[in-house]
């Protein structure tokens, strides 16, 4: 069909996307664009009107969500057939139900935030939302007694199924405890090891800061250890060991937050072998691996004193808090009792949710989509900021920027601010007193509108081809 078609937006009020829709409804009813008449694409059409891309791709989905257009994979945006009455009445009553129970997501925020990673729906929460009904209509573990570890057991067996695959060594659903997110079961193997009245936890010198904030409220003290390229120094390790009374290594080899570097196999060993030396628990915090372990776990290297923390937090949804702990061997009766003592685990709906979501064959389906869509936003930022100093992964939902000459991270994270958009500078990441590089984590958030997201990068790109040229006296 033709797609020589140019509407005329100035005459309708509103927001430019409500205008442009109302111009394409308005084409439609005077049959201007006929049934099956394909549109302009979105590059083409917001060229041609001098708007966004973002701003004509927000009213195509608008007007296909409403099902006056359609959208066919690899050819285009097409108008659509009328719908039989009786069919849009069910679509209705469709989409209300689900308006009703699920909050919609705001695909072209005026505030683009890329603080932390935010995950597309690609059908887990419809597939969420079904299972709740399920555990709703027919509890297992019922809902008039406190959780026990016997109910439980089902659970632990589908999290010890989701984690097929991971390079654990040996593990038995007697060495999972469950978790409330993947913070909870950091602060739950803290509180299984440490001991004493002054106990000191070891990290990187930019790491996680939920390692930081778990230590505080156990009255643990942290040290920072220098890192290079592929993590924690050992001898540095090995050093403060000398002098403290080190009992707990928190690191994350596979996805370093917020750097994105990868620790290899020789250095975990060497950093096991200052563990063995000095009698050190090592916990490893798993929570951004999307895709394949690309090296053994910490676990599995050493089986007596590795410990493993992950969650479906930023493969599934974060709203849920599920997250897991599998202790070393020697060390399962203190985890457990740390959960039972402290909450007395999980309540007995979330662990039939988790059972049945984490043992559902579509739940795996749908973590490989997350990372799907993860990665082609990961490309869009690639695309515009590879020039710069960049360490990024297609299965790391995060990029880390060192910034060039001229900007520090705290001013360029305000000029990011002004014009819309908010990221994390490296100091977020660094103890209180430490002195950090000038260097921004951005996170993707897939869950706005990919057009809108590479207008929030080309204008984080912009920033960095012009630095501030003034000088203070």
């Amino acid at each position: 069909m033709n797609t020589i078609w140019l509407p005329s937006i100035e005459k309708f009020e509103g927001p430019k996307y409500k205008a442009l829709a109302e111009a394409i409804r308005t084409a439609i009813s005077d049959s201007t664009l006929k049934v099956q008449q394909k549109l302009p694409p979105v590059r083409d059409l917001a060229w041609d009107l001098k708007i966004t891309p973002g701003t004509v791709a927000r009213a195509y989905t608008l007007l296909t969500d409403e099902g006056v257009l359609e959208a066919a994979v690899g050819r285009g945006t097409f108008v659509a057939a009328p719908k039989p009455k009786s069919e849009s009445v069910q679509k209705e009553s469709f989409v209300t139900d689900v308006l009703t129970s699920v909050p919609s997501v705001e695909r072209y925020p005026d505030v683009v935030r890329l603080t932390s990673p935010q995950l597309p729906d690609v059908g887990q929460a419809k597939l969420i939302q079904q299972i709740m009904g399920q555990v709703a209509a027919n509890p297992r573990s019922g809902v008039m007694h406190y959780p026990n570890r016997i109910t439980f057991k089902p659970a632990r067996e589908a999290v010890q199924q989701w984690l097929n695959g991971t390079p654990l060594g040996a593990l038995d659903e007697e060495d999972i405890v469950l978790s409330h997110g993947g913070q909870n079961g950091v602060s739950l193997a803290l509180q299984s090891i440490l001991t004493g009245p002054a106990p000191v936890i070891l990290v990187e010198e930019l790491s996680y800061p939920g390692f930081r904030r778990a230590a505080a409220l156990l009255r643990a003290q942290v040290i920072a250890i220098p890192m290079d390229s592929e993590g924690m120094i050992p001898e540095a390790v090995a050093a403060v060991a000398k002098t403290h009374d080190v009992q707990a290594i928190c690191t994350s080899p596979e996805v370093h937050n917020p750097t994105g570097l990868f620790t290899p196999v020789s250095r975990r060993e060497e950093i096991v072998e200052v563990a063995r030396s000095h009698d050190i628990q090592i916990i490893e915090d798993d929570c951004y691996r999307m895709g394949a372990s690309r090296a053994p776990s910490y676990r599995m290297l050493a089986p007596e004193r590795g410990w493993y923390v992950s969650s479906i937090s930023k493969t599934l949804t974060p709203a849920l808090r599920i997250g897991f702990v599998v202790a070393p061997k020697p060390s399962v009766p203190a985890l457990r009792r740390s959960a039972e003592h402290g909450f007395f685990g999980l309540a007995t709906p979330l662990a039939d949710l988790a059972e049945r979501l984490l043992g559902n064959a579509d739940a795996v389906k749908c973590a490989a989509k997350v990372n799907a869509v993860f990665s082609q936003y990961v490309q869009t930022c690639v695309n515009h900021l590879g020039a710069y100093d960049v360490t990024w992964h297609e299965n790391v939902p995060f990029i880390w920027l060192r910034l060039p000459e001229g900007w520090r991270a705290s001013a360029f994270c305000q000029a990011a601010e002004v014009v819309k958009v908010q990221i994390r500078p490296a100091e977020e990441f660094a103890g209180r007193d430490a002195r950090a590089q000038h260097a921004v984590r951005i996170a993707i958030n897939a869950q706005i509108d990919r057009d809108h997201f590479e207008a929030a990068i080309m204008r984080l790109r912009e920033l960095l081809d012009n630095p501030p040229e003034r000088i203070g006296v």
